[in-house]
């Protein structure tokens, strides 16, 4: 490819970026139609604030090699929960100290603590039970029909006396002939509903035929957030394991807020330093080498909102931060491989256009060598990590990828046209 191709497609690459990495929203207006280009850089938890749980898990009645299977399944349920809350940028993940299992809940920009631990935390365990008269009390016998042959749960409402928000329940195949089972030797009797092994409100309709369609509606006393929090629960399904909060903690946005100011600057000393350091240094090809850097932190920058439009944007925390800060160390290192190998050939009596090439050329073993090696720790420390290592990771490898993008395409580019 063409010095004049290569140095197109690096503005064309650099503009992009930027409109990306535009602080604010600009907008297209098609056929009369306002349309805004958003890209927002996600924040996580400890620089947007927000709420942090810590569950226990209870495994005493779970055999040693199902525990780890029954921590994964507990994740799986209040990941769905989280989900449905509509909770963006949270993470559930599992921990283990010594014996005892632990899941960690992130819920960026939550501030209602309280809210996310009833939701979280609760078993929502539902079950349909039949009412037998002993005297002097009565017994409520289990059916086998429960919350585990729901198919879908969701917000109706009723209409007349029972006016307001209910839960409207289907239930899977096994579950329609339970149900129709069930009713069709309980017509003319209670059937009670059950959740948590509580009887809900109004929770004991009296049958009034067989009911073959696998449709039923729990009514009660509910509130519209009530009836929505029961319906994620039920469609997310009862937690396999009895869990408890330990820790519960609020992360004020103001604190966040901080912790950017003084990322930032720790970044921008950084940048200032390299950048001065390379110009003194090698003089012109020092300041090329300031540019491409420019180039490569709008080009990072960009891949953090966009994920390059293939994967999910980058959650930036402060660990992410610190790897993106030691990548911009990183990201000069190629050029300072590769001009200290061009000062060399040119001591040699070569001419700058071949010191050039064959700097480049020699360099190169060194240069993959090196990025090969981090992108290697990368891997295992987003493997290996907690969410606070993985974000590091993750940063540390975009980094390293941009740095080798920068160093070979863009510095390279630049050279040849100067000396040229």
């Amino acid at each position: 490819m063409s010095i004049r191709t290569l140095l197109w497609v690096i503005v064309v690459i650099t503009l992009m970026s930027l409109f990306v990495d535009l602080p604010v929203t600009p907008s297209l207006k098609i056929l009369g139609q306002k349309f805004s280009l958003n890209f927002p850089l996600k924040l996580g938890l400890d620089l947007q604030g927000g709420t942090q749980l810590i569950l226990q898990a209870d495994m005493s009645n779970i055999l040693p090699e199902d525990k780890d299977n029954a921590l994964e399944s507990v994740r799986t349920v209040i990941e769905r929960r989280v989900n449905s809350f509509g909770v963006s940028e949270s993470r559930v993940q599992t921990s283990k100290v010594g014996e005892s299992r632990r899941i960690l809940v992130d819920l960026p920009g939550l501030k209602d603590s309280s809210a996310a631990a009833q939701l979280v935390g609760k078993t929502a365990r539902l079950d349909f039970r039949e009412v037998k008269e002993a005297s002097p009390s009565v017994l409520f016998i289990p059916t086998g029909l429960t919350g585990a042959d729901l198919v879908k749960a969701q917000v109706t409402y009723g209409d007349g006396t029972k006016a307001g928000p209910q839960i409207g329940i289907k239930f899977s195949g096994e579950g329609t002939k339970k149900f129709a089972e069930i009713t069709k030797r309980n017509v003319t009797k209670p059937l009670c509903i059950f959740l948590d092994d509580q009887l809900i409100e109004d929770g004991c309709p009296t049958v009034q035929q067989e009911i073959i369609g696998g449709d039923a509606v729990i009514t009660g006393q509910f509130t519209l957030d009530q009836a929505k929090q029961l319906a994620i629960q039920l469609n997310a399904g009862a937690l396999k394991v009895p869990v408890h909060i330990i820790d519960q903690r609020s992360v004020g946005p103001e604190l966040g807020q901080e912790s950017i100011n003084k990322s930032l600057i720790a970044g921008s000393i950084g940048i200032i330093i390299v950048v001065l350091y390379m110009a003194a240094n090698y003089g012109l090809y020092g300041i090329i080498a300031d540019l491409a850097l420019l180039i490569y932190a709008i080009l990072v920058l960009a891949i953090f909102k966009t994920g390059l439009f293939l994967f999910p944007p980058i959650t930036l925390s402060l660990a992410g931060i610190a790897g993106f800060i030691l990548s911009i160390g990183m990201a000069v290192d190629a050029n300072i491989l590769i001009f200290e190998r061009m000062k060399e050939e040119i001591r040699w009596g070569r001419s700058k256009q071949l010191a050039l090439e064959l700097g480049f050329k020699r360099a190169w073993s060194s240069i993959w060598a090196s990025n090969v090696s981090s992108l290697i720790t990368a891997v295992i420390l987003y493997s290996m990590g907690v969410t606070l290592v993985k974000g590091f990771a993750i940063t540390l490898a975009i980094g390293v990828l941009a740095s080798m993008f920068t160093a070979i395409i863009v510095t390279r580019t630049f050279l040849r046209l100067i000396i040229k």
